[in-house]
């Protein structure tokens, strides 16, 4: 599809009969991080044990284990030194390993290893040396490597949790596009002052969650890092989304396990998890973690997504979804919120954690409805995890 092509309404209402072109990594970057001319790129992943995985690329004998890192090598490593590089002018291609975080979106050690096993630093010996760098990891860096591009001047990208779903689907778009979505569903929603989401639970019982904006800007996670400004995209990219200044109501959520809770939700935080189906230990488990350190049920971000994309089964593709949207609770300082590391009572809780509506993540209740409020207009947003004709005809703007 090119760049001045609009999708017609049946395939935006059912992206998984959209056809894609086939993966091309050379497209890829042209696309994202045009001009690459002259640029040093290189391949961050992690592991629970990087001296030992990466030395010699150990981590390919078990592919079962690591299908990120073997997805990371194959499609990324290899396809660079085997041609993309030189088509791109670009020079490097290495790939190193750091230790995995554990959590979504924490600091990362500064310890890191390359395929011959030498420790090196991040600070010391990657950031500083590259001017583009791709981080296919099990947990996302976004966060974190937002903070260090601007200390350290370079560009890149976080593709956590990849998979061929994703490869052949949300990576093999044409970024123009999917920010020239963005970009009008961005201007649909920009300025909003409240949004209103309906949760419909199996039993018919409604919850409501209320998101106050106070009028602010919308942002957008578009794909595109063109130029020289360091910035990181988060790829998949495709989404809208607010920092809220403000919360109040009661949304379901379903945990690790598949346990469903209602998080009642005032002043911006979750304060309560009551249980509706489960295990109660789990429920009982958040709600000390919310007694312990309360700002864990902070909430730092609304978002919608922009992509027709069919659903991948990891929440970096999903969340990307038309039609869906989702919560996050925990730092929101990458998204220009005020939500720090250091306000955390440990260094692990700090993370950010987005807590996704979609029907086959949630399939025991539906997004009935998200309404918008912008001044004196009131608009429907979506209506049973599709987006409304108000954001069709917005996608449809030439």
């Amino acid at each position: 599809m090119s760049s001045s092509e609009i999708l017609p309404s049946n395939i935006i209402l059912n992206p998984e009969d959209r056809i894609f072109p086939e993966f091309s990594l050379t497209k890829l970057l042209h696309s994202v991080f045009d001009p690459t001319e002259g640029c040093r790129v290189c391949i961050l992943t992690d592991f629970e044990e990087p001296s030992k995985e990466m030395k010699g690329f150990q981590f390919l004998q078990s592919p079962e284990k690591f299908p990120v890192q073997v997805k990371a090598y194959e499609e990324f490593f290899c396809k660079l030194q085997d041609g993309a590089m030189h088509e791109l002018g670009m020079s490097g291609g290495e790939m190193f390993a750091y230790h995995a975080t554990n959590g979504s979106n924490l600091d990362m050690e500064d310890e890191c290893f390359d395929v011959d096993g030498l420790a090196l630093s991040l600070d010391q010996n990657i950031y500083p040396e590259y001017d583009i760098i791709l981080c296919i990891s099990d947990w996302s860096a976004t966060a974190p490597l937002t903070a260090k591009c601007k200390d350290f001047g370079f560009r890149g990208a976080t593709m956590h949790g990849l998979n061929d779903i994703i490869l052949n689907s949300g990576l093999s778009v044409d970024y123009n596009q999917v920010s020239s979505d963005a970009e009008k569903l961005r201007l649909a929603m920009t300025g909003a002052d409240e949004i209103e989401i309906d949760f419909t639970l199996d039993n018919d019982r409604t919850l409501t969650a209320k998101l106050f904006l106070d009028g602010q800007e919308a942002q957008k996670s578009h794909g595109l890092c063109k130029g020289k400004t360091p910035e990181i995209a988060n790829l998949p990219a495709g989404e809208v989304y607010f920092v809220p200044v403000d919360a109040v109501g009661q949304f379901p959520m379903k945990y690790h396990d598949g346990t469903l809770g209602l998080l009642d939700v005032e002043d911006r935080n979750i304060y309560r998890s009551t249980l509706i189906e489960g295990d109660q230990m789990i429920i009982d488990e958040h709600n000390e973690r919310l007694k312990d350190d309360p700002v864990t049920g902070t909430l730092g971000e609304l978002g919608f997504g922009t992509q027709v994309l069919p659903v991948s089964g990891a929440d970096i593709q999903d969340e990307k979804v038309l039609g869906t949207c989702h919560l996050a609770t925990g730092r929101d300082d990458h998204l220009g919120g005020d939500i720090i590391p250091e306000m955390f009572k440990t260094h692990q809780n700090s993370t950010h954690d987005d807590i996704l509506f979609a029907p086959h993540k949630t399939p025991n209740f539906n997004i009935s409805q998200v309404r918008m409020k912008r001044g004196e207009q009131f608009e429907i947003l979506i209506e049973n995890f599709k987006p409304s004709q108000y954001l069709i005809n917005a996608l449809s703007q030439k």
